[in-house]
């Protein structure tokens, strides 16, 4: 990532954001109150809970906060996309790309190919015609790499 999102360096965190954003990777309690079993597990109060994410989604350490659908289990489709957008265009064009619902999550590489998104739709052919309107709107190309295994990964951070 260039230092376009220098979101780490706008917050200080303490042990109980760490240990807050580990343990929401595994997913929320589904209770009646999880953010009040969340704290408990952290020994800090449901409010403090609730102020951390929203702070941390403030500031960019979280870019999104919800549920994380799987597509292709839901018989829908996703694909992995990569542009090489001019530097000077980077952030009309990110905006442009994130206009559309489809797009799940975009993410800056330092890289020829600077831009990589995913594309989760209904079906194939949706993926198809998301991509033409991309690159309609943007002029710049859209490479794409349908999923050929799936790999899950977790981001832990020293608590």
């Amino acid at each position: 990532m260039t230092g376009r999102n220098s979101a780490l360096s706008k917050i200080n965190m303490d042990k109980h954001d760490a240990a807050l954003i580990n343990l929401l990777q595994d997913g929320l309690p589904l209770v009646a109150r999880p953010f009040a079993d969340v704290g408990e597990k952290l020994g800090i109060s449901e409010r403090n809970v609730v102020e951390r994410v929203d702070r941390l989604r403030r500031s960019g350490i979280f870019t999104r906060f919800g549920p994380f659908f799987d597509a292709s289990a839901m018989g829908g489709a996703f694909c992995l996309c990569a542009m090489a957008v001019p530097q000077d265009h980077f952030d009309e064009v990110a905006n442009l790309v994130n206009a559309h619902i489809e797009v799940a999550h975009n993410y800056e590489r330092a890289h020829r190919l600077n831009m990589w998104f995913v594309l989760a739709t209904q079906t194939n052919a949706r993926i198809d015609e998301v991509v033409r309107d991309i690159e309609r709107e943007t002029g710049v190309k859209v490479l794409c790499f349908p999923k050929l295994e799936e790999f899950f990964i977790g981001f832990k951070v020293a608590a």
